[in-house]
């Protein structure tokens, strides 16, 4: 983009000379690049696609629990009746139902949690990703909501949590610690 802005400059938008004046149109778009760049900060990008990641899998967690470490009747009976998975030759039922129901209500809890805080960021992205394969293979037909978990839980493995995280803080107190 600023290549192209750099050519207008100094060519105009017809490859005539302009005396390095921006014409009404390329002095547009750089303002709109520029307000875009300003607002869409790393950072706040990464902290962004970590909510938004942690949402829908803490929902559904919360639904699971009827207190500490007690599920609740639904989220077994799910797991045992209604969610198969869908793999070649199948659908097939849940191995061990009440230990997956557990399971899945335990990570659907501390990884989204994880997320936000912005602790264990890369593991809780890993275990989140690993959960959309599941849900994937339970819920085939869900595959549009799915590949977006999976892009949003592969960004934060590979980028990380950005410095608005408690694994940034950690870090740089760890490194201040080593000099």
């Amino acid at each position: 983009m600023s290549d192209m802005l750099d050519s207008l400059s100094r060519n105009g938008p017809h490859n005539g000379p302009r005396n390095g004046a921006l014409s009404p149109l390329a002095r547009l778009v750089a303002t709109a690049d520029g307000l875009v760049r300003a607002v869409a900060q790393p950072d706040l990008v990464q902290a962004v696609i970590r909510l938004a990641l942690a949402v829908p899998f803490w929902r559904s967690g919360i639904l699971k629990w009827d207190g500490f470490l007690q599920l609740n009747d639904t989220a077994i009976d799910l797991f045992s009746q209604e969610f198969m998975l869908h793999l070649p030759g199948g659908p097939y039922p849940f191995p061990a139902p009440a230990v997956m129901a557990f399971l899945s209500g335990c990570g659907e809890i501390i990884f989204p949690t994880l997320l936000v805080l912005g602790l264990a960021t890369r593991f809780a992205g890993l275990g989140l990703l690993f959960m959309t394969c599941i849900v994937e293979l339970t819920v085939p037909d869900g595959w549009p909501i799915h590949i977006t978990w999976a892009a949003m839980a592969l960004a934060i493995m590979r980028y990380g949590p950005g410095r608005l995280s408690l694994d940034h803080l950690i870090a740089r107190i760890a490194g201040a610690a080593h000099r």
